[in-house]
């Protein structure tokens, strides 16, 4: 008979062992550094997803509208340099 090996979500027990080795590992200055970073980094994500939303959901005439500005700028410079 094969025997499998079940990799479950980790327990009490585990986690405590890990975070123990973490703190060993990094130590206790070090760890608030990391978690900031973390946190910045989560936040710069969800920024940056959110204004790719609002960029593909805005819709096309604020484009025409800039267009039309700048050719009435051009035109009207147009204008003083002939008039």
């Amino acid at each position: 008979m094969i025997d499998y090996i079940l990799i479950g979500t980790p327990g009490p027990t585990e986690l405590i062992i890990i975070l123990v080795l973490v703190l060993i590992l990094f130590g206790a200055k070090r760890i608030p550094e990391i978690a900031q970073g973390l946190g910045k980094g989560i936040r710069e994500f969800k920024k940056s997803v959110h204004e790719i939303k609002d960029e593909i959901d805005t819709p096309e005439p604020k484009l025409v509208k800039d267009k039309k500005e700048a050719k009435a700028k051009t035109d009207k410079t147009e204008d003083e340099k002939n008039g």
